[in-house]
């Protein structure tokens, strides 16, 4: 035996229940943006860069499609929300081995979190009523 598990989670469950690193992800995400030596990784540097930020964003596309998927057909929000999501499935898949295209990720990040941000305050709010005894 060699100590690894394999897990077999077609549903995603086990995502859902994870809390993603939102602060590392988002210095990670500062720090790409302010590189502007494309000399100053190796390719392969750049590529372990970019799947860092791919699989954050591909958790956080979860939560965007997820939140997305409560509002109404014809809602503007949920049309944005497609929008950003129809660009992190067509940028998600390249490979990251430049500067160029690690921003690129970095860039997607960021918007799918402001989207995830935008999503979460536009959620219907559950209505409590608490009763207060005389």
């Amino acid at each position: 035996m060699n100590g690894h598990t394999v897990l077999y989670d077609p549903e995603g469950r086990i995502d859902a229940q994870l809390p993603l690193d939102r602060v590392t992800h988002e210095r990670v995400v500062r720090a790409v943006l302010a590189w502007s030596d494309p000399a100053a990784l190796r390719p392969d540097d750049y590529e372990q860069v970019g799947l860092l930020l791919s699989g954050a964003a591909h958790a956080v596309a979860a939560d965007v499609r997820a939140c997305a998927g409560l509002l109404p057909d014809d809602d503007g929000r949920r049309l944005l929300a497609e929008i950003v999501l129809g660009e992190a499935d067509s940028r998600l898949p390249l490979r990251s081995r430049s500067l160029h295209r690690v921003k690129n990720k970095a860039r997607l990040l960021r918007a799918l979190y402001e989207r995830l941000d935008r999503l979460r305050d536009a959620a219907p709010v559950v209505e409590t009523t608490t009763m207060v005894s005389p």
